[in-house]
C-alpha cells in the first residue's frame, strides 16, 4: 500500500489533514516543491488538496498530475462544493471532492484510493468467464429538456440495485452534456470515450476498465468529459458496448439525449424497454405526441414503451387522461414532486438511497416492480400484472 501526499498553502491546514486520516504522509506548502517532489521516484498513490488551495491552482495541478503521474489519485477537499467545481473535477479526472467538514468521507476515499493503488502495479490474474446471462436494456427518454429523465434513470439504476439484483449499469449516453456523474457523483477515471480506440474490441476486460462503482451493485460508464469527443463515439460502438453490457449485468439503465440522433436511436434498437417521460405542460404534450408519433412510424412496437409522468401531482389545468390521450398510452408511473429530489440531486445521492420511504422513492419503486422487473414474463403473466396495478390504482 502507499501512501499520501497532502498540499495546502497553509501548512498548519495540511498538517491537520494528514493528522485526521491517519498521521501519515508528506506534507508540502509550496506548489513548486510539490511538483520537484512529483519529479522524483516516489511510492504515493493519493494527493489531497485542501481546502485553502485556490480553485484555479488545485485544477493546474491535478492536469500536471494527469500528465506527470498519470497513476496518482487526486482528491480535492472544499469549504464549498458547487456544481461548476464538480463539472471540473470530472473533466481534470479527480477521484473526489469532498467536504472540509466531512473527515469521515475523506478517510474513506483515502482508504479507497489507497487500497485500489496495488492493482496499478499488479497484473491481474485471468478471469474465468462469468456464467452466460443477457441482461436488459431500459432506455429512458424524453425530446424536451427539464423533464427530470436523469433523475429518473440515476434512481430507477439506484432501485433495481437496491433490490437485490446482482447487477446494475447505468450509461450515460447524452454525449455532449450528460450529467449522471454530475447527478451521482462520481469521479470516473474512464468514460464512454475511452472505448472509442477499442473500435469493435470491446470485451468484458475493457468493459470493466470503463466502468465507476457508485456503491453496492450499481456501476456507471459516464458521458465524455469533452463534449467534442461525442462526435467520435459511432452508432456501432453503442450498440457492440450495450451487447457486450448484457452479459456483464442484469439490468442497463440508458440515459439519453434529447434528441433522435445515431447514438440514441442505436440504443433504442436493442432496448427492451422505452421509458418516456413526461411532464403536465402543454409544450411537454405537444413534444410527447411527436415523439410517440416518431418511434411507431419507426416501427417501434408499442409493447415496449412505457410512458411515466414527472411531477405527477402538479395542480396546472392539465389531467392525467389528457396524458394519456395525447399519447395514446396508458401511464405506467406517476412520480409526484418534492423539493426534496434537486436536493438530493445536489447532493450526488438518489433519493431512492436517501430516504426509500419518500413518496418519490415509493413512486420508482412500484414503478420498477410494476413494469421493469416483469420483462421477460409471459403474456399472461404481464396481462395479470397489469390487472392487479389497474385494481390498485383503482381503489386510490
Amino acid at each position: 500500500m502507499g501512501t499520501p501526499i497532502f498540499f495546502d498553502p497553509h501548512r498548519p491546514v495540511g498538517a491537520a489533514l494528514c493528522a485526521e486520516t491517519g498521521g501519515v504522509g508528506a506534507v508540502f506548502s509550496d506548489v513548486i516543491d510539490l511538483r520537484g517532489h512529483f519529479a522524483e521516484i516516489t511510492d504515493e498513490d493519493t494527493l489531497v488538496l485542501g481546502p485553502d488551495v485556490e480553485e484555479r491552482e488545485a485544477f493546474d495541478v491535478a492536469h500536471f498530475v494527469r500528465s506527470h503521474r498519470p497513476g496518482l489519485d487526486v482528491i480535492l477537499v472544499r469549504r464549498e462544493i458547487t456544481t461548476p467545481v464538480l463539472q471540473e473535477a470530472l473533466r481534470t479526472r479527480m477521484s473526489a471532492v469532498v467536504d472540509h467538514r466531512d473527515t469521515p468521507q475523506l478517510r474513506a476515499e483515502l482508504k479507497r484510493s489507497l487500497n485500489r493503488a496495488p492493482v496499478r502495479e499488479v497484473p491481474a490474474e485471468p478471469v474465468a468467464p462469468a456464467p452466460a446471462r443477457r441482461g436488459r436494456v431500459l432506455t429512458m427518454f424524453a425530446a424536451k429538456g427539464g423533464s427530470g429523465k436523469t433523475m429518473l434513470a440515476v434512481n430507477l439504476a439506484a432501485t433495481l440495485a437496491d433490490r437485490g439484483h446482482r447487477q446494475v449499469c447505468i450509461v450515460d449516453l447524452d454525449l455532449a452534456f450528460g450529467d449522471v456523474a454530475i447527478a451521482m457523483q462520481l469521479f470516473p477515471a474512464h468514460t464512454i470515450a475511452d472505448a472509442v480506440p477499442l473500435g469493435g474490441e470491446i470485451d468484458s476486460s475493457a468493459v470493466a476498465a470503463m466502468l465507476t462503482q457508485h456503491s453496492a451493485g450499481l456501476s456507471a460508464i459516464v458521458a465524455p468529459t469533452e463534449p467534442s469527443t461525442a462526435e467520435a463515439i459511432e452508432p456501432k460502438l453503442i450498440a457492440h458496448l450495450l451487447d457486450v453490457l448484457r452479459d456483464e449485468f442484469d439490468y442497463i439503465v440508458v440515459d439519453t439525449a434529447g434528441a433522435f440522433d445515431d447514438q440514441v436511436m442505436a440504443a433504442l434498437d436493442v432496448s427492451d424497454l422505452i421509458t418516456l417521460i413526461v411532464t403536465p405542460d402543454v409544450p411537454a404534450l405537444k413534444t410527447l405526441k411527436i415523439t410517440v408519433e416518431t418511434l411507431i412510424e419507426l416501427g417501434y412496437p408499442r409493447d415496449r414503451l412505457r410512458l411515466v409522468l414527472n411531477r405527477s401531482d402538479s395542480r396546472v389545468g392539465i389531467s392525467h387522461a389528457e396524458v394519456e390521450k395525447t399519447a395514446v398510452m396508458p401511464l405506467a408511473g406517476q412520480i409526484p414532486s418534492s423539493r426534496d429530489v434537486p436536493a438530493s440531486v445536489n447532493r450526488g445521492v438518489p433519493i431512492v438511497q436517501d430516504d426509500p420511504k419518500h413518496p418519490v422513492s415509493q413512486a420508482i419503486a412500484q414503478f420498477a416492480q410494476d413494469e421493469v422487473i416483469g420483462i421477460g414474463l409471459s403474456p399472461e403473466q404481464i396481462a395479470t400484472r397489469r390487472r392487479t396495478v389497474r385494481k390498485r390504482r383503482f381503489r386510490r
